[in-house]
């Protein structure tokens, strides 16, 4: 009789088990691809991974380090990450197989997160004042795979300034800024929101005198040659160290961008936490406080996730179908 009521015991326990180890066992991980240790995406990225991980219990996401933008659009295309961070410019040449991009790659945007601003860093005592002026000297563009070196390019091809004019180092802005640091480059590029970790460490360190090189005058010819992904905007004084004075540059916004095939409810959740939750985003980057209803849809680089205008839609925002920027160039 002990025997027989032990069993039935093992039994209902075991069946219990059963029953409670699909809840622990199939949560599906999932990954979020962000950029460089240096920039705002693997923090900002770091923290939404955290923030769903908490909200949505049947799944665990991770931020992964990156190369950031180019790098990321293949990532999410070959379906090795769930979600990126990516510049518009960068989203929507991918969408359309534009260079380097070989095909188009089936991507859909889920919210526009904040602006990238273009801080291009050079030394003070260098002569260089103009995007002219960076010709002969050393200069980092971005990490290959990156929006930094897809946007660098372009501001020196506007500026008629080629590769071939500098001495092309091709550095995170962390590296970049350790460089600099050490004198081994004059400039770097690092397209980012603000502040960027890595340079505001730099604009503190003793012996290194940077200043932010202005260069707003090219958006209208980033404009006329790659579509209407630049604006421009201020670089408040006193962002960095030692910075006294505003600097006029150019911004790329920055969209989350998933692959076509995201579960419609999946892609609503993540919005809806994102925007639900949004102070706790904001106290891992101050960038998160750009995250707006009203600008959510504004960027034209992809079509919104179905789930995405749901969550929109319920909010009374309307969101964009398809990307249809006034120019569309191969790049």
């Amino acid at each position: 009789m002990i025997r027989s009521r032990l069993f039935r015991l093992t039994l209902v326990f075991g069946v219990l088990l059963a029953v409670a180890a699909p809840s622990v066992y199939a949560q599906e991980r999932l990954s979020i691809a962000t950029g460089g240790t240096g920039g705002v995406y693997y923090p900002y990225g770091g923290g939404l991974a955290n923030l769903l991980s908490e909200e949505l219990p049947d799944y665990s996401f991770t931020a992964e380090v990156t190369s950031a933008s180019v790098d990321n659009m293949y990532l999410v295309g070959d379906g090795d990450a769930a979600m990126a961070f990516v510049l518009a410019d960068t989203a929507y040449d991918a969408a359309q197989g534009n260079d380097p991009f070989e095909e188009p790659i089936d991507a859909m945007a889920l919210a526009t997160l904040y602006n990238n601003f273009t801080q291009i860093v050079v030394d003070a005592d260098a002569g260089i004042e103009s995007l002219e002026d960076l010709a002969g000297t050393r200069v980092s563009t971005g990490s290959p795979g990156s929006g930094t070196e897809v946007i660098a390019l372009r501001l020196m091809e506007v500026a008629g300034v080629s590769v071939d004019d500098i001495d092309q180092e091709q550095l995170g802005a962390a590296e970049s800024a350790d460089a600099f640091r050490d004198g081994q480059i004059d400039a770097f590029f690092w397209s980012g929101g603000l502040p960027t970790a890595a340079i505001t460490d730099l604009a503190a360190s003793p012996n290194v005198n940077m200043a932010l090189l202005p260069h707003a005058e090219t958006v209208d010819g980033l404009t006329e040659a790659y579509g209407d992904f630049y604006s421009t905007a201020t670089i408040p004084a006193e962002t960095y160290p030692g910075q006294d004075e505003d600097v006029e540059v150019v911004v790329v916004a920055n969209v989350l961008v998933v692959n076509a095939d995201m579960d419609e409810q999946l892609a609503y959740d993540v919005v809806r936490v994102m925007f639900e939750f949004k102070d706790d985003l904001v106290a891992v980057h101050p960038a998160a406080q750009e995250l707006t209803l009203e600008n959510a849809t504004s960027s034209e680089a992809l079509a919104y996730h179905p789930g995405a205008l749901r969550y929109f839609e319920e909010q009374g925002v309307g969101g964009s179908p398809a990307a249809s920027p006034e120019a569309t160039p191969e790049s």
